[in-house]
């Protein structure tokens, strides 16, 4: 099978996508043509020359960063350089149209979704497996709307009423996610500290250990918790969330957020070290019985 023909059949998935995956389809596109560009012999800069791009340009659109898709004039030169026979160009451009279908989240504000938070969701919402580690609050993905509001209040005391409940309408939605037929696989790993933290009351407390434990029952969900006692835990000093994609056209990407930013990997040298952080995180943390057996205990002890 030629390099053509592989590419193009890897692609076939992505075509007929029910729900809108503009993020993953921008990174599709980027990784396309970075392939393509490689097998006609030209170099990032010599291709970005010949075009009139700057380099960075011609990265940006290869990595599949910033809002929106390149536009379809860019790739159309990019590929008419590269000789792309007529078949993967049409491919390439019907996925470059659907990348510009915007994802449900992309209807929020920019207040509510800047940029790198744009990217987050719309990463997730394309990821087949999501793992997370939290040493403060339960994962996003499992906070019930209480918790949730609990949380923004705390993070955002001035904040007004409505954006506060905009803020939990947004995270409610993004939780949807765990219950679609297509869900991807969740491995989630907390501090038992978490499970201590009271936000918003006992009753909410207990409200969401218990959705906890419910979540934890589904087959594509895997919880588990790193005791208070395991003081020689491996754990980053910081929230990680791991994403990985179908196929083995995409890397994996990991997220480190800041108060008011966030850091993408995607170099597999850095991404591997985050996933053997992750593995060792999980090997010492109690199995997922053992887990959940633990958040029903303190429901029993604390929240009862």
């Amino acid at each position: 099978m030629s390099a053509e023909s592989s590419r193009v059949s890897r692609l076939e998935p992505y075509l007929n996508r029910a729900e809108p995956a503009p993020t993953l389809l921008k990174m599709l596109v980027g990784v396309q043509l970075a392939g393509i560009r490689e097998d006609a012999g030209f170099a990032q800069e010599q291709a970005a020359r010949a075009l009139g791009f700057s380099p960075a340009k011609l990265s940006r659109i290869e990595t599949g960063k910033g809002r929106r898709p390149p536009s379809e004039a860019d790739v159309r030169a990019l590929l008419g350089l590269y000789g792309t026979g007529e078949h993967e160009a049409s491919v390439l451009l019907h996925l470059l149209r659907r990348a510009g279908e915007p994802g449900w989240w992309q209807r929020y504000d920019k207040r509510l979704m800047p940029e790198w938070f744009d990217r987050l969701v719309g990463l997730q919402e394309a990821a087949t497996a999501i793992r997370t580690f939290e040493i403060q609050y339960v994962p996003g993905l499992l906070q019930i709307p209480s918790y949730t509001r609990a949380v923004v209040e705390r993070g955002l005391p001035t904040a007004s009423s409505r954006e506060v409940e905009r803020r939990v309408e947004l995270r409610t939605r993004r939780c949807e996610l765990l219950r679609r037929p297509d869900a991807p696989q969740l491995w989630a790993v907390v501090d038992e500290s978490v499970l201590l933290r009271v936000l918003g009351g006992r009753e909410v407390m207990r409200e969401q250990l218990h959705h906890l434990v419910e979540m934890a029952r589904l087959p594509h969900v895997t919880l588990q918790v790193v005791p208070l006692d395991v003081t020689h835990a491996s754990a980053p000093a910081i929230p990680v969330t791991y994403l990985r994609f179908a196929g083995s056209d995409l890397p994996d990407v990991v997220y480190l957020e800041q108060i008011r930013s966030a850091t993408f990997l995607e170099d597999r040298e850095e991404t591997e070290e985050y996933r053997v952080s992750l593995d060792r995180l999980a090997d010492e943390a109690l199995q997922p019985r053992e887990s959940v057996a633990l958040i029903e205990e303190t429901i029993r002890q604390r929240y009862s």
